[in-house]
């Protein structure tokens, strides 16, 4: 059995303060840019909201095609149809990106990008085929710029930044972490544990007291 091997500290993932941000700029740049009609912060918006609501690899989210988010008994969700080593899996998603979602979608149709089955979710306007996985680290550095966070955030980050805030947020509950993000192991998502230990600082406080 692999050791995991590596540690998750401070600088890869967001705080909610952050996070919170670079949605908030993100959006407030994409209605601007909607009113203007200008296409590229609308996007840019679409991929930082989809990556901190699912915590997806970036090379699942470029491969993404509109039939892959659906919802079905008011379960909305989201199918990776190939996730690291070809697995597939299914991501529970938040009531509002499925909102953002939505409107994304009509967006999509008013400017007269094709969003049947197998198009692509997130559509080249070079090539008209997926975003490339380098096209999509582009619009999250813009996004992150503008929110004037970090430059050694990477979209990467955002993945890490979902794991950490959803663990805390479930109630610590890392089994729910581990199916969402898709490991193998559990063992793998026990490094956002390390780093969001509920009782560690209490515990640090009472240990001379």
């Amino acid at each position: 059995m692999n050791e995991i091997n590596w540690v998750l500290d401070p600088t890869k993932f967001m705080s909610q303060k952050e996070a919170k941000s670079l949605l908030k700029t993100a959006r407030s740049i994409a209605k601007a840019a909607i009113s203007q009609g200008h296409k590229v912060a609308v996007r840019d918006y679409f991929v930082v909201d989809l990556a901190l609501s699912s915590g997806l690899r970036v090379m699942e989210i470029s491969q993404l095609k509109c039939s892959d988010v659906f919802s079905v008994d008011n379960i909305f969700s989201l199918l990776v149809r190939r996730g690291k080593n070809g697995k597939k899996r299914l991501v529970g998603l938040s009531s509002s990106f499925k909102r953002h979602y939505d409107k994304y979608i009509r967006w999509k149709k008013k400017i007269g990008e094709p969003v049947g089955p197998d198009d692509p979710l997130l559509r080249s306007s070079n090539t008209g085929g997926h975003m490339t996985t380098r096209a999509i680290e582009k619009a999250f550095k813009r996004a992150a710029a503008k929110a004037g966070l970090s430059p050694h955030y990477a979209i990467h980050c955002l993945r890490h930044t979902y794991a950490c805030h959803l663990y805390k947020a479930s109630g610590y509950n890392l089994r729910l972490v581990q199916k969402q993000l898709g490991h193998s192991s559990c063992r793998t998502t026990e490094v956002y544990a390390d780093v969001m230990q509920p009782d560690l600082r209490k515990s640090l406080e009472k240990l001379y007291g």
